[in-house]
């Protein structure tokens, strides 16, 4: 009886550590910037969306990542917390 629940446990947990390997991957990124241009007959604006990215090396502006420190959440781009992203970059 005592055997069987020691292999009943053990392949429980062999089952959770296969479960926790088999995990998604993250996200690959392409570089390319995202944004749209929108023509208006006052201005030209360049808007970005928010799409995942979070770091100063995804970003291809200094314009693009003060938008997304200022407008997307989970960025890591800002480490002093001074409002200024990508310090070292732009």
């Amino acid at each position: 009886m005592n055997k069987l629940i020691l292999i009943a446990l053990a392949l429980l947990a062999i089952y959770q550590y296969a479960n926790t390997r088999n995990s998604p991957e993250p996200p690959v990124y392409d570089s390319t910037p995202v944004y749209e241009t929108i023509l208006d007959e006052r201005t030209t604006e360049t808007i970005f969306k928010c799409d995942g990215r979070q770091h100063c090396s995804q970003m291809t502006s200094y314009d693009e990542a003060v938008f997304f420190l200022r407008n997307c959440p989970n960025t890591k781009m800002d480490g002093d917390r001074d409002g200024i992203p990508c310090e070292r970059q732009f």
